[in-house]
């Protein structure tokens, strides 16, 4: 029987309450098709600076090395924000997807038809929205040496970092993209800033060189603040978007909110080897933190591409978005996506409510 390793790393502030749901639901899915899931804990961000002081301990490295798969909650809040800069929460999460070369991050933009009505646009706008960024993740600017705070000559401070992309990542993100539109619906829009920026010159001359491999698959290039237009103009004429670290932050993040919340959004992080970390795309809101309306299903989604990209269970990770599907359809919402009409619920009712509807699929 195969053996699946699952790390489990719930961070900070609503951490810890999002991630038990998703265990929960990842535990009724291993009981119903017997997937032989073994879970360990470790920690990362604030709750690892609090406990050894590193916000990545060596221990908590080895433990992501030895697992099949990284199932993380959040990390950060102002509880740290007077920890020296190299030690904040936020390095721990760079040094693991560094450290384990988590080098492709998917981030699906799915508008669930429930939630149409949530979403800052018009239901016209965004009904059937599904799309699919693949970001590069542990190269650009956020990685880039040098880096650094320093005083000039005539005494004034001056913040610099360093944007840099070798051709090999960007050869490798472009073929993850590439492959992830063969699979879709063949069309992928690389964005870039090459009219200012040589970096993404090269960016956008590789990714013409790999498209070669890919006749099948249309390809196009949008410039950055273009692509941030059109995501709030137009979503719907996107099938997958590639880009680089910093473009694909921001990008990520303006599609998430085409769907209504980012509450309901999952991502992906993986190696070449399809070894992954999988995270919802929020932050860890220490806004709501302790008070059981954080909504988890960004975080159950999240564990469903788990079983889909690293564990080899794709029918699985269908059964858990069927179940989430289905209790939207019986009106169940946490504050974020909640309306007239329909039923609030806290974070543990939402995923006792996904555990159920897993139960009742089964039968």
């Amino acid at each position: 029987m195969i053996e699946r390793r699952v790390l489990v790393l719930p961070g900070d502030n609503i951490g810890p309450e999002i991630v038990p749901e998703a265990i929960k639901v990842l535990k009724k899915v291993d009981e119903i098709f017997n997937l032989n899931i073994e879970f360990e804990y470790g920690e990362l961000g604030g709750a690892a600076i609090d406990a050894c002081g590193l916000p990545c301990s060596n221990a908590t490295l080895e433990k992501a090395k030895a697992a099949n798969a990284i199932l993380l909650g959040a990390v950060g809040g102002p509880q740290w924000d007077h920890v020296d800069l190299e030690i904040r929460p936020e390095k721990g999460l760079l040094a693991i997807r560094s450290e384990l070369d988590l080098f492709g991050n998917l981030r699906p933009a799915i508008m669930y038809p429930q939630l149409s009505h949530a979403s800052s646009l018009k239901p016209e706008y965004v009904s059937g929205l599904d799309i699919l960024i693949v970001r590069e993740l542990v190269g650009g600017i956020y990685f880039g040496k040098p880096r650094g705070i320093r005083t000039l000559v005539d005494g004034e401070r001056e913040g610099y970092n360093t944007y840099r992309y070798k051709e090999s990542e960007i050869r490798r993100i472009a073929r993850m993209a590439f492959e992830a539109a063969m699979i879709r619906g063949k069309r992928l829009c690389s964005v870039d800033k090459s009219n200012v920026l040589e970096v993404t010159v090269l960016w956008r001359e590789i990714v013409e060189e790999v498209a070669v491999d890919y006749p099948e698959v249309k390809l196009s290039h949008m410039y950055v603040d273009n692509a941030a237009m059109q995501l709030v103009m137009q979503p719907k004429q996107f099938d997958v978007i590639v880009t680089g670290n910093m473009f694909g932050d921001i990008l990520s993040d303006i599609a998430a909110m085409l769907t209504g919340s980012i509450g309901m959004l999952p991502s992906a992080s993986l190696d070449i080897n399809g070894v992954g970390m999988y995270e919802p795309c929020h932050g860890s809101a220490p806004d709501i933190a302790g008070q059981d309306i954080a909504n988890p299903l960004a975080t159950i989604l999240s564990a469903a591409m788990m079983l889909r990209y690293s564990l080899g269970a794709k029918n699985e990770a269908k059964a858990i978005e069927r179940a989430v599907s289905s209790v939207l359809d019986n009106g169940l919402r946490t504050g974020d996506i909640f309306t007239d009409g329909m039923k609030k619920v806290g974070t543990a009712k939402m995923g006792n409510a996904v555990v159920k509807a897993l139960e009742l699929s089964a039968l």
